[in-house]
């Protein structure tokens, strides 16, 4: 009882059955009254006494003034006058007759009941009545109604009642097995996308990321199909990234722990002699585990919506020439010529400033790598529609447009994205995945151009501290 199609099939059933239920009783009513006011206009040459005498009234005065007395009287007067079957309807004044004369086109000249002239035929009464003519002329409509009582309906009359009632109550049971067979076909089509909907849902909890269910039926199915096709795709690359993610990582840990492992074990068979040199290696590899275990839980933060950031208005012109300024020893150095091209009046910007230091130098960072001796990096800022865009750009070897759509993947292999990663992050293979997941977190975002040979420009952007 609680499936969602035995509902359906319920409701419709109840809609047909309450449905035709008012429509048989309005049928049968409305029956009643078409039979009955079918006898009461029945058999209208039956007065054609009164039809004889309106047509001499009419040659007598050439016009129907005055005919309202004329009919009054023969109202009043006994049946036999007015109809050639006396005695058919009865004595008493409810078997008076219902008088009404209209003139050739149907407007009324006399309504003995309704006492409303001037109006037009109904349509009931213009399908009884009788036309009066003279020579062969319309002059005149009469509709004679006499009303019926119930002891004049006989046993032909309520058989007639009866086989209506019949043909209705089998029709209504022939109308709901209608009905209900039909609602177990609808209620089945439209609860079919559910069930299937559901046996996807239950193969995707068992973690079967690849389930997808057929798109159709209604509108709303159709869009709730979609809308589940579209999680499932993205639950399934999600967890696909997970297992690129868990394998890289191992992969990344392997290295230094082998080195590490190694040593250790050639320190212990008196391989390499126990001297700071051979310490001072096994704690760089050390400190490449750390780096790698710290930049992973940032980016499982930043990617859980809990990073903890201190946003607030920051300078960030001043941000940038002491970034610089940090770094400068190193570009002289390696040889390399670092501007610093931001206007004075730069506006503030809301972020951490913390965080936007540690973006900009693992971005100076990798340009440094990849830029040859004699070589130029540019870091310059504009202002722009509410936010700040910040640019490094180096002269280096630029990067293959093949590898540049991944440069801030995870992780990725490509050995000239994969370096830049590399550098930027002490050699975890995260720098720039991470700042890409900074910048985000403080409504910023990130992106590359390169050209081989020629160099590579870094761009992010900072929303702006709304003025006043």
């Amino acid at each position: 009882m609680n499936r969602l199609w035995v509902r359906l099939t319920l409701a419709f059933t109840l809609v047909t059955v309450v449905t035709l239920g008012i429509v048989a009783v309005l049928i049968n009513l409305r029956a009643s009254e078409a039979f009955r006011l079918y006898l009461s206009y029945s058999e209208p040459s039956r007065y054609q006494p009164l039809v004889e005498m309106l047509g001499s009234y009419y040659v007598t005065t050439g016009s129907w003034d005055g005919v309202s007395a004329v009919l009054d009287r023969a109202v009043a007067s006994p049946m036999s006058m007015m109809t050639n079957r006396p005695g058919f309807f009865g004595g008493g004044e409810d078997a008076r007759p219902q008088v009404v004369l209209a003139d050739s086109k149907g407007a009324v000249l006399y309504d003995r009941v309704q006492q409303r002239t001037g109006r037009r035929l109904t349509k009931d009464e213009a399908a009884a009545a009788v036309t009066i003519q003279i020579n062969g002329v319309a002059v005149g409509k009469l509709v004679v109604a006499v009303p019926v009582r119930q002891d004049l309906i006989g046993p032909l009359e309520r058989r007639f009642f009866e086989r209506v009632r019949e043909m209705l109550l089998a029709g209504a049971v022939i109308a709901g097995l209608l009905g209900t067979l039909l609602g177990v076909a609808v209620s089945r089509t439209l609860s079919a996308p559910l069930q299937r909907l559901a046996l996807a849902a239950r193969a995707v909890a068992r973690r079967d990321f690849g389930s997808r269910v057929e798109v159709g039926g209604s509108r709303e199915m159709a869009e709730v199909g979609q809308a589940f096709n579209e999680m499932t795709a993205a639950l399934d690359e999600g967890e696909r990234l997970r297992r690129n993610l868990m394998a890289d990582v191992a992969h990344e840990l392997r290295t230094p722990l082998s080195v590490v492992q190694g040593n250790l074990q050639a320190i212990l068979d008196d391989v390499y002699p126990l001297d700071k040199g051979e310490i001072c290696r096994l704690y760089d590899e050390t400190r490449l585990v750390s780096r790698l275990v710290e930049d992973l839980r940032q980016l499982a933060l930043a990617d859980a919506g809990k990073l903890q950031l201190n946003l607030q208005p920051v300078d960030l012109r001043a941000l940038i020439h002491t970034t610089c300024d940090q770094l400068a020893a190193v570009a002289e150095a390696e040889r390399l010529t670092l501007t610093v091209n931001v206007p004075d009046n730069l506006p503030r910007v809301m972020a951490d400033s913390d965080r936007i230091g540690q973006v900009l130098h693992n971005l100076l960072a990798n340009a440094f790598r990849f830029t040859s001796e004699g070589g130029r990096i540019d870091v310059a800022a504009v202002a722009g529609d509410g936010v700040i865009q910040v640019t490094v750009a180096d002269t280096g070897k630029g990067i293959a447009p093949e590898e540049l759509a991944h440069v801030f993947d995870r992780f990725w292999k490509a050995d000239r994205a994969r370096a830049w990663n590399e550098q930027g992050a002490g050699g975890t293979g995260l720098g720039l995945s991470i700042a890409q997941s900074l910048l985000r977190a403080q409504g910023g975002k990130i992106w590359a151009e390169s050209t081989v040979g020629e160099g590579s420009r870094f761009h992010f952007t900072l929303p702006r501290v709304p003025e006043g």
